[in-house]
């Protein structure tokens, strides 16, 4: 018969199990910026609309999501925000581990033109800039994730809209991007574009749920 003892393990263990799966994860990064539609997660993680639900269901019964129903959708939401602390410290553990995990990130952000490697912000570069007004934040996910929560100050700039959105961008000033998380290639791509319009940009390291678990402002 189970003991106690063994009982606990093994509920903590349905945690552990429901985070064993990428997809899962890429859900909960995208959780971490905002709720959301199981249409809307569907499609930040390139799942199919019952592939997602299905997806959702196994960090539901692990209580690390919860949802409601808004008409005929269900909006999921974290429902802790120390499950982006749980994140970040999976990230960091496997990065200072796992030898692959840092050859994959070295493809994820090469640069175009190896020659100019995109340089990023840290938390605290970042912060000590802003407070000293030096630089213009850019926040290149979707309207929805921005209203939802943004840093200081920042310019919506949705990475597929760029290109009509130019005019909105002061040349006088460096410009930071950031995205979803450190894993978010929407930032890299958006400085690459903008270097090559003649815009002095860098990119901030983290992201928004990263600055907003770490006690910073935001609006």
């Amino acid at each position: 018969m189970p003991t106690p003892r063994s009982q606990l393990f093994e509920t903590l263990a349905q945690v552990g199990r429901a985070l064993g799966n990428g997809h899962r994860l890429e859900l909960l990064e995208r959780l971490a910026q905002a709720e959301a539609s199981v249409e809307v997660l569907a499609t930040a993680a390139e799942l199919s609309i019952a592939n997602a639900s299905q997806h959702l269901q196994h960090l539901r019964r692990a209580g690390l999501v919860t949802a409601r129903r808004e008409g005929r959708q269900m909006i999921y939401r974290l429902t802790d925000e120390r499950i982006v602390q749980l994140l970040n410290l999976l990230r960091d553990v496997a990065q200072s581990n796992l030898a692959e995990v840092e050859r994959l990130v070295g493809r994820l952000f090469t640069p175009a033109d190896e020659d100019q490697p995109l340089e990023a912000k840290s938390t605290q570069e970042l912060w000590a800039d802003l407070q000293a007004g030096r630089v213009q934040l850019l926040d290149v996910r979707s309207e929805d994730e921005f209203r939802a929560g943004h840093l200081p100050s920042a310019l919506n700039l949705p990475a597929d809209q760029l290109d009509q959105l130019l005019d909105r961008l002061p040349r006088d000033q460096p410009l930071v991007a950031y995205c979803r998380g450190p894993y978010c290639v929407l930032s890299h791509q958006v400085v690459e574009r903008l270097r090559s319009l003649g815009f002095q940009v860098t990119r901030y390291e983290e992201g928004y749920p990263e600055w907003k678990a770490a006690g910073l402002p935001v609006d």
